[in-house]
């Protein structure tokens, strides 16, 4: 089981946006000094609730500088705004820079980008898939020729030559998404806000399709998570933050903000954002979020009952991230959690590791 940390960079103002991209960055160089193995952050413009994560590969480079081991993972570059062979270049040029520290999520993006990035909403699924492919060849090969409907490349060779193998992820909630990653034997991300049972159908399918093509499922599950020594002290202080992060997941619906029509996104495959989800969960009550383990506060303990509850049901779960930064939390909320979580929840599973490791020997 590996150990991650995922971070939108939501923005709740009470500070200027030169410290929250610096307090980020201090949580990464301490996440590396407690042995995480790897740093996300997304690709998120136009809307600061939900996140003004507009630039990884930027702020990946600083923390490079600062770090020693930890690995570094846009989930992920929104492929339908961006030209593929220079994406898959600046891919490979900080994999490069970063010694293979770098993984790439590569995503079509969520419903409310179309609109705002001036992409026809009806065209980022043949988009996505067409960047995609290019993408792919492009890391595999070195070099890549393509005659699509979008794009056209005549023997573009990628500089500099990717080194090894980068690590490939997808996210999110369409059923097109987890086929295509067993297909290739990519990891997934299950976005956060989401208990086992709203995905179960999809992950089903990845898995099946894993296994149709010889692959091993690797599932990242990425959830909140805030905890204290003492349960109440993490249930009052996660309270606002974690309230802060449902309504900034659910802000660019929630915000005035125009997403094309219903019929359009449900024939986009866009349907998520239509169904009202967002909004409703934005509205349940705290103690429900944590009893429905859409969220994990508590103690240490609490939390580690919660991930072996998550083990038993989902096979092939290889990463465990939280986030410990949203909605608003502090600096040392972030860095606390960081903390406990790494001192007191990382080595009960690594020693069961180890335990189940000596058991085969």
């Amino acid at each position: 089981m590996k150990f991650s940390i995922y971070s939108e960079i939501q923005y709740w103002g009470g500070k200027s946006y030169k410290r929250a991209y610096e307090e980020v960055i201090d949580q990464v160089v301490h996440a590396d000094r407690l042995g995480y193995d790897c740093y996300t952050i997304i690709e998120h413009p136009f809307f600061p609730k939900f996140s003004i994560s507009t630039n990884p590969f930027a702020l990946f480079a600083v923390c490079a500088e600062r770090t020693k081991q930890i690995h570094f993972r846009c989930m992920g570059h929104v492929l339908p705004y961006h030209n593929p062979t220079w994406l898959a270049s600046q891919i490979a040029f900080m994999d490069t820079l970063f010694d293979g520290r770098y993984e790439a999520g590569l995503l079509r993006g969520h419903g409310w980008h179309p609109l705002k990035g001036g992409v026809p909403t009806l065209e980022t699924r043949e988009r996505y898939e067409e960047a995609l492919d290019i993408i792919v060849q492009a890391l595999e090969n070195g070099r890549v020729s393509y005659q699509g409907k979008y794009f056209t490349i005549d023997d573009a060779e990628i500089y500099p030559p990717p080194q090894r193998p980068i690590r490939i992820f997808l996210g999110g909630t369409s059923d097109r998404t987890y086929v295509l990653a067993g297909e290739k034997g990519w990891g997934v991300a299950v976005p956060p806000l989401l208990p086992y049972a709203a995905l179960k159908e999809q992950l089903d399918i990845y898995r099946e399709t894993c296994a149709e093509h010889g692959h091993d499922p690797y599932i990242v599950w990425i959830h909140a998570c805030y905890l204290d020594e003492d349960r109440d002290t993490a249930l009052r202080e996660a309270e606002a933050g974690i309230r802060g992060f449902l309504a900034g997941n659910a802000s660019p619906l929630t915000g005035g903000a125009r997403l094309a029509p219903k019929e359009e996104l449900e024939a986009a495959g866009y349907g998520f954002y239509a169904s009202g989800i967002l909004e409703k969960l934005a509205e349940t009550p705290y103690k429900e979020l944590i009893e429905g383990d859409v969220v994990w506060v508590g103690t240490p303990e609490d939390v580690i009952e919660r991930i072996e509850q998550t083990i038993e049901v989902c096979e092939g779960l290889a990463e465990i991230s939280i986030t410990v930064n949203p909605g608003g939390f502090a600096h040392w909320q972030a860095i606390k959690a960081q903390e406990l979580f790494a001192d007191r929840v990382m080595p009960h599973f690594k020693a069961r590791a180890r335990e189940a490791e000596e058991a085969l020997a």
